[in-house]
């Protein structure tokens, strides 16, 4: 279900004049780095507070035609005694606050991280695209969508767009490709799967993305490891689901699927042709084995080791200009022209990484930004690269536990008005080596 064709169409290239001037400073420097004479009203955390390397800012900008925005900068330079990789909480298929993800993990500060399947009934944790945390993909990519790679041990973060493959392997020697990872089987939230997939909306067959849209494919094998932390999706009643021990055994079979994920264990799910393929090559006692990998437009392997990605999109900086690759990514060009809260993340040419929250949907206080002005705002920052994250209700910026930006969503505080998300960016305190 993962592994459609890349997009050939030409990515918006914006001139940098024009973005640079979509959103100007008018409150300070975001980072730090440039003194601006004019009187700041935004709030800035004090740097003793942070850790050497790590500095966070709060402006408001005013955008071309006169808008206010409110913007949080969190900067992380290489040299910071941290990590930034993902969280997820106790479980995938959950959500959680970004508050409560950086608490769990004693975080620095974090940020929202990919797109989810809000709309799921049972499941809404459910990432949406690429999801690899601490080395162990947990969410198939969206076919050839931008993704932020943090490989961890202290190199470099990187942003291009990404693919991935998974198959399955039984000891009788038998092999098939597995469709997606830690979702209900059939259901494609935003299409763009490996084959087979279709529009719920018109029956047409398709590989490429299309956010806000579902596709479906009734020939699917889906891989839960025990990450996935609920019960498995229950499906038709000729579905399959192998249970697969710590050492890839298979101990048991369901007919129809449906049923806990054993601990360091994972379950195969299998509707259609796939379920045949299960009860003919996963029976009680063999071995299956599964194997992830991720490969980037030249098709090389991404070495995903300890590593961190999460899949989103578009781009919207490459090589220090405004860059916006909507076609690929499956965005339209009024989702790109569209003011919203935005969460945005963005690497400086000596690898600082940029943390950058847009306030919006409050007129007069803060509107907002559409992906071209936020292009512009990462430019203005320095930003080499820089990827388009969840926005609207799930942007949030939290700061030395607490929430510091203004999320727009219902409630009396800012820390009512989080959105439960999926998962985040987590800054934390640097593990030191044994």
């Amino acid at each position: 279900m993962n592994g459609r064709r890349a997009a050939r169409t030409p990515a918006l290239l914006l001139a940098l004049l024009t973005a640079a001037c979509t959103a100007q400073p008018v409150t300070g420097p975001d980072d730090g780095d440039a003194p601006d004479p004019r009187p700041s009203t935004g709030s800035s955390q004090p740097a003793e507070d942070l850790p050497h390397g790590i500095t966070f800012r709060q402006s408001v900008r005013r955008l071309a035609d006169g808008g206010p925005v409110r913007v949080s900068v969190l900067a992380v330079a290489p040299d910071a005694p941290a990590d930034i990789r993902t969280g997820h909480g106790g479980t995938v298929a959950r959500t959680d606050t970004v508050l409560d993800l950086a608490r769990a993990a004693d975080a620095i500060a974090a940020v929202n991280g990919t797109y989810f399947d809000s709309d799921s009934a049972r499941y809404k944790g459910d990432p949406l695209g690429l999801y690899v945390s601490d080395g162990t993909l947990l969410s198939e990519a969206t076919n050839g969508r931008t993704a932020l790679i943090l490989p961890g041990r202290g190199e470099r973060p990187r942003i291009t767009e990404l693919r991935s493959a998974t198959y399955v392997t039984s000891s009788d020697g038998a092999r098939a490709v597995v469709d997606g990872t830690d979702r209900v089987p059939g259901r494609i939230v935003g299409c763009g799967g490996v084959g087979g997939d279709r529009r719920t909306d018109t029956g047409a067959r398709t590989g490429d993305p299309l956010p806000g849209r579902v596709c479906f494919d009734p020939d699917e094998l889906v891989d839960f490891p025990d990450q996935w932390g609920a019960p498995t999706p229950g499906a038709d009643r000729h579905s399959v689901e192998a249970v697969l021990d710590a050492h890839g055994t298979v101990t048991a079979v369901r007919t129809p699927a449906g049923g806990p994920v054993p601990a360091g264990g994972r379950t195969l799910v299998g509707i259609g042709t796939a379920a045949g393929w299960l009860r003919a090559h996963a029976t009680p006692g063999r071995t299956l084995t599964v194997e992830s990998h991720v490969t980037d437009p030249d098709g090389s392997a991404v070495d995903t080791e300890g590593a961190s990605i999460v899949g989103a999109g578009p781009a919207l900086v490459r090589h220090g200009r405004a860059w916006i690759n909507a076609a690929a990514n499956g965005v339209s060009q009024a989702a790109v022209s569209s003011r919203s809260p935005r969460t945005v993340a963005g690497i400086r040419p000596d690898g600082t990484l940029l943390l950058v929250v847009f306030d919006g949907r409050r007129p007069g206080v803060s509107e907002g930004v559409s992906l071209t002005e936020a292009a512009g705002v990462l430019v203005s920052l320095g930003a080499e690269d820089a990827i388009n994250l969840d926005g609207g209700g799930s942007s949030t910026m939290v700061v030395r536990d607490k929430v510091r930006n203004s999320p727009s969503d219902p409630g009396d505080t800012d820390e009512e008005r989080q959105r439960k998300v999926s998962n985040a960016l987590l800054v934390v305190p640097r593990r030191l080596a044994p």
